[in-house]
């Protein structure tokens, strides 16, 4: 959905490169992002949003018709049955445009990661 002038420098320019509609929704997706890690770093990584804390937390990406957030192979384990209604690989959970996003989910599963993320890094029990 970007255009041909290269990757986005951060993510406000990546959501701008997207119609309407679909910029809401990866603001939405954003703002659940990081109102679940306040104090994870937002950066561009491979060409699509990402969160840091001590290492990669998750991305996320805009498609033509549905989203591509990537919390680890560990995030989607962690959660297979409340994924079980999308089209979810290794790293990779589709939310189609056509149905709402669960936001409530995607929280949980950023908190999910960020304990995580701070228990490999030692900075929790």
């Amino acid at each position: 959905m970007q255009d041909k002038k290269g990757p986005p420098e951060n993510i406000d320019e990546y959501i701008a490169g997207f119609p309407d509609k679909v910029q809401k929704i990866l603001e939405k997706l954003r703002a659940t992002i990081r109102k679940a890690a306040p104090d994870a770093i937002e950066t561009i990584n491979y060409a699509i949003p990402t969160y840091k804390l001590n290492g990669n937390l998750v991305h996320f990406a805009g498609y033509k018709k549905h989203i591509g957030f990537y919390p680890t192979p560990s995030g989607i384990e962690q959660f297979a049955k409340e994924l079980s209604n999308f089209e979810i690989s290794k790293g990779t959970i589709k939310f189609p445009l056509d149905k709402p996003i669960p936001y409530d989910l995607v929280a949980e599963i950023v908190v999910f990661r960020v304990k995580e993320n701070l228990k490999k890094a030692g900075a929790v029990n």
